[in-house]
């Protein structure tokens, strides 16, 4: 709020007034070619020209596909310079003509060309940038391995030599004004080809593996994640925001120069790999001591070995050895730290009591930071590895008979439709519009397609896809003297499609419906051999809910089971820039013109946006990350051995649905199998305890655990009690809370974290820090 009562200096005041002069760039990002971004360039084209904006076609690149042709009616071209090298057309912008004739938008396929020899400008880019300096805008296209820095990478992941001959520098993103990441499925992708003879060719190139497509597209989402990172950032410092977004993971680790130090390197890079997180390693030290022989050995390997997994390794100078805890928060709290990894504690119980915990210090002067201590047992053991895969049993002998209940299981899954998702970072980005124009092109290639049910929120982009699509009648509920609406499930199934569009996945159904939840819905129709289209948005996701009140400050209550996204044929990302969205809602398109001002102030808020959309491109890409995994166990790989084990302990104070989630999300990245469990130490239960201990069973059961209720006969015991099953089960790690004691309360009555500690040292510890909303 203080932003908008300061006085601009000199200088913003220029920036400004050259920014009116100057034309807007978008950029249409790709994994790859054949992603759709030229068929979207023209998409874009005419839906600007029906706004009354005057806008050229500078360059169609090869746009000679049937489905381009279509778009390209209407739009006035300005003719090419054409040339030729090697017996290849090649063609160039003739800027001087697009100039001349002074359009307001002007649209340019493949930023990354190269021009003639004899051109006024060697690249495209420079071409653009001449168009932008004369007020024209211009929305452009390029493949993330197009991106200097990126083709490099690209072909040391997919082991396939790229060849384009330009590249444009890496920072061209950052020129825009808006970048929109079209994120394609590699299934749909293949499809496509496989559908156009002039592109089927180019299936049997190395590039266009199906692996090798889910590299490249998940490559392009954590690039773009990055980005909007370093926006997120950029706006939090702007507005005095201190600490993590809760967007991202970004891991530290607390080494010391001794034999454990590469250890805990170790241990929080497979963190930080299996978060899709950053990593730092920092190493504390008192200004006052040398460095031993010994430990300067130790350092140089710890520092080769923090390069060597691509980790940032800082030293930081203490003035005194006990100011270490005070020295973690800090840094912690400066460089946004999600989790610190640090190793087991040498002081005794006495020396915890004199001196206090140094797990407990970080804990009272952290926000939102966890603390994963690591189990002793890695010094008797060697290093941990957390593994990608697993695997339940032994593979079964493939001689042997399927009992009948198997085989009605694997009929069921050759019977059952095929789910896709449209994804994104909030209402507006175009999930529906997406998805009926896919349901309008099954259509017109005679697939049999109906709408389940339809929101359109009086956006006229989206109704005016419905007209070729027929739309399956309602279902009248009677709620409390009051007629409401519901999709017709059973309706469906008797129509029997062969696809229904189904909008909002996540909705709640009225009471009395048939089910709970409208992804109940879907599941019927999926297990009716019918295939589904839906949509949702990132924070209606069950794991991610924590995240999503921590940003915004709002507790979603509408959520979705994440073993639905994961099961989904498809997930693909609608990307949006949230200055384009926000844009979009001033302009009516998303509510009601009445709910703009205040959508805009409230969840719409430009934070807001930024950290949905990074939360969106991190968690369809660890999504692609987990499908190509899968992909290749079943190609590839061959069985995997299940190592780790997640025990989340629970008590039934309110944040122990968080631990849960908390638990979940590392055991699914670990591919763990994990539990949840909960001493009774007394008689009886409260009915508001019965009811809270309910929603911890339940909430455990939706996101695939196994939730375990034990009895002890006084509280002394619930301790023994919880170890013994931890042993029994052959924990790897165990999720514990905050504790809510106090300082004196832990001298007099002990800390549960520290006997904890003390009782499981072979176990690594996940302690998980009190929740604070901090709203964008």
């Amino acid at each position: 709020m203080v932003d908008q009562f300061r006085r601009k200096s000199p200088e913003e005041i220029l920036t400004s007034i050259s920014r009116m002069h100057r034309g807007r760039l978008k950029i249409i990002l790709g994994a790859v070619s054949g992603s759709g971004k030229t068929y979207h360039l023209f998409m874009d084209g005419q839906g600007l020209k029906k706004r009354g904006i005057d806008v050229v076609i500078g360059s169609t690149g090869d746009a000679t596909h049937s489905k381009l042709a279509q778009k390209l009616e209407g739009l006035e071209r300005i003719p090419a310079v054409t040339w030729y090298t090697q017996g290849e057309a090649r063609h160039d912008l003739d800027v001087a003509a697009i100039v001349d004739r002074d359009p307001e938008v002007v649209l340019v396929d493949g930023l990354a060309h190269r021009n003639r020899p004899d051109a006024p400008h060697p690249t495209r880019l420079e071409d653009v940038q001449v168009l932008l300096n004369h007020n024209i805008s211009v929305i452009t296209t390029v493949n993330i391995y197009e991106l200097a820095g990126m083709k490099g990478l690209a072909e040391r992941l997919t082991k396939t030599e790229v060849k384009i001959e330009q590249c444009v520098p890496e920072d061209t993103l950052s020129l825009a004004d808006e970048v929109k990441l079209l994120d394609v499925t590699p299934e749909s992708i293949l499809k496509r080809l496989q559908e156009d003879a002039e592109n089927r060719a180019r299936t049997n190139h190395p590039l266009f593996r199906r692996d090798n497509l889910h590299v490249l597209r998940e490559l392009a989402l954590r690039f773009v994640a990055t980005g909007v990172n370093e926006d997120l950032e950029e706006y939090r410092e702007k507005h005095g925001m201190v600490g993590a977004s809760g967007a991202t993971e970004r891991i530290m680790v607390s080494a010391q120069y001794h034999w454990n130090g590469s250890i805990l390197v170790r241990r929080g890079q497979q963190v930080a790999k299996r978060l899709g997180g950053e990593l730092l390693v920092v190493c504390f030290r008192p200004t006052s001591k040398k460095r031993t022989k010994e430990e300067a050995t130790f350092r140089r390997a710890i520092v080769k070995l923090v390069e060597k997994v691509g980790g940032t390794f800082d030293e930081q100078p203490l003035q005194r050895e006990k100011d270490v805890a005070n020295g973690l928060v800090a840094y912690a709290m400066e460089n946004n730290v999600t989790r610190i990894v640090m190793g087991q504690s040498k002081r005794t119980r006495w020396e915890e009591i004199w001196y206090g915990s140094i797990v407990h210090k970080i804990l009272r002067k952290t926000k939102n930071i966890d603390i994963l201590i690591v189990a002793d047992r890695s010094e008797r053991d060697g290093e941990r590895v957390m593994p990608t895969k697993r695997m339940g049993a032994a593979q079964p002998n493939p001689y042997r008979r399927l009992s009948e209940k198997e085989m009605e299981q694997e009929i069921g899954k050759i019977k059952r439709g095929t789910l896709k998702v449209y994804v994104g970072a909030a209402p507006g980005v175009g999930k529906t519009y997406t998805m009926l124009r896919e349901g309008n092109e099954l259509a017109q290639n005679g697939i049999d397609v109906v709408v389940g049910l339809l929101e359109t929120h009086g956006r006229k982009e989206t109704s005016e896809q419905v007209s070729g699509l027929i739309l399956m009648p309602r279902k009248r509920i009677l709620y409390k003297n009051v007629t409401l609406e519901e999709m017709d499930t059973d309706a469906i199934i008797r129509r029997n499609p062969e696809v229904v569009l189904v909008d909002e996945l996540a909705h709640t159904n009225v009471p009395g419906s048939k089910y709970e939840k409208r992804y109940q819905d879907v599941e019927k129709i999926l297990s009716a051999g019918i295939s589904v289209i839906s949509t949702m948005n990132i924070q209606h996701l069950e794991s991610l809910n924590d995240s999503v009140e921590q940003i915004t400050g709002i507790r979603v209550r509408e959520t979705v089971p994440d073993h639905i996204l994961h099961q989904a044929d498809e997930v693909e990302l609608i990307d949006i820039s949230p200055k384009a969205l926000r844009q979009r809602m001033r302009e009516g398109n998303i509510y009601a013109m009445e709910k703009v001002e205040q959508s805009l102030a409230n969840f719409f808020k430009t934070g807001n946006l930024i950290a949905l959309r990074e939360l969106a491109l991190r968690e369809v890409a660890d999504d692609v990350d987990e499908r190509l995994e899968a992909w290749e166990r079943r190609t590839l790989r061959g069985p995997w051995r299940q190592q780790e084990v997640i025990f989340v302990c629970v008590n039934l104070r309110a944040d122990s649905e968080r631990l849960i989630r908390r638990g979940f999300r590392i055991a699914y990245r670990l591919k763990a199998s994990w539990h949840v469990a909960y001493v009774q130490d007394h008689e009886p239960l409260t009915e508001e305890e019965r009811t809270q201990l309910e929603k911890l069973r339940t909430l455990t059961e939706r996101l695939g655990g196994r939730f375990e209720q034990y009895k002890a006969a006084k509280r002394r015991k619930v301790f023994t009690k919880l170890v013994q099953h931890m042993d029994e089960k052959g924990t790897t790690q165990v999720v514990v809370g905050q504790s809510a004691r106090t300082r004196w309360k832990e001298i007099r009555e002990g800390s549960v974290i520290q006997r904890l500690l003390r009782e499981v040292r072979h176990m690594d510890v996940l302690v998980v820090a009190d929740h604070t909303p901090d709203t964008m």
